[in-house]
């Protein structure tokens, strides 16, 4: 019996409040994400993944606060990500009530971090965030959300993120981010295609099509949407029941 498709709402949290742009840009206010992450977990979604996007130091303590509180109100699995550099801040972020960290820039500058993590807590517990986009010269990983291009590959890194230990990828297209114009389909079935670890769709999503589409072309096993959930754009009820009636394996 093959795995349930997952939809993951993502919460990209900035300051304490939820925010959503376009290509990694233009940030606009989307709620409360103790109230949104509720609201989530009671709608059925799979999973959630709440990401500090501009996590500095200064606000590590306000951060950890606020994913406790999130994780009080959930009754689902909880990935969080943003500023997590070292193994202390995987414990820190477990302590506070997530299942799962997402790590990203930290595993491109030392990719050792990404078997330190798995050693330690597990494999299922660490998920590689991978930032790409797709430039003249083809796909390169960046860091630091999205502002600064490193000259990885995108596949080349998915393979050594996968042998290091990693127990998913979270792959974001920056081409595609907060577009509305569908997945990366065809990127997303070359890396589901060569990894044996789940791979995790994100950026793009507009309608129920791009959900159907992602796995169903680009074989992902997992889809992560923001603003059309947040902008109350497409229910995730809805969504599954439409995903059922596609023949697309769901859990109601």
């Amino acid at each position: 019996m093959a795995f349930a498709k997952r939809i993951i709402p993502c919460l990209d949290v900035k300051d304490g409040e939820t925010v959503k742009g376009v290509n990694f840009v233009q940030l606009r206010s989307a709620g409360d994400p103790v109230e949104l992450g509720k609201a989530y977990s009671d709608a059925g979604a799979d999973e959630l993944v709440f990401l500090d996007i501009t996590a500095s130091y200064e606000g590590r303590k306000t951060f950890t606060e606020m994913v406790t509180k999130v994780a009080c109100n959930l009754s689902i699995p909880f990935t969080v990500g943003g500023g997590i550099n070292e193994l202390i801040d995987v414990e820190r972020m477990l302590y506070a009530g997530a299942d799962k960290v997402s790590i990203n820039s930290a595993a491109l500058r030392r990719p050792e971090l990404i078997e330190e993590v798995a050693k330690r807590f597990g494999s299922q517990v660490c998920v590689v965030a991978i930032d790409a986009r797709h430039d003249a010269d083809g796909w390169h990983c960046y860091l630091k959300g999205g502002r600064e291009r490193t000259e990885r590959g995108l596949l080349e890194w998915a393979h050594e993120v996968q042998e290091r230990g990693a127990g998913e990828i979270l792959f974001t297209s920056m081409n595609h981010d907060g577009v509305k114009m569908g997945y990366a389909n065809e990127e997303l079935a070359k890396m589901s295609e060569q990894l044996s670890i789940p791979i995790i769709a994100s950026g793009g999503a507009g309608k129920k099509e791009h959900f159907r589409d992602v796995f169903t072309l680009g074989h992902a096993d997992a889809a992560l949407a923001a603003s059309v959930f947040h902008f109350g754009e497409i229910s995730i009820a809805d969504l599954k029941h439409y995903l059922k009636n596609e023949g697309i394996n769901v859990r109601l």
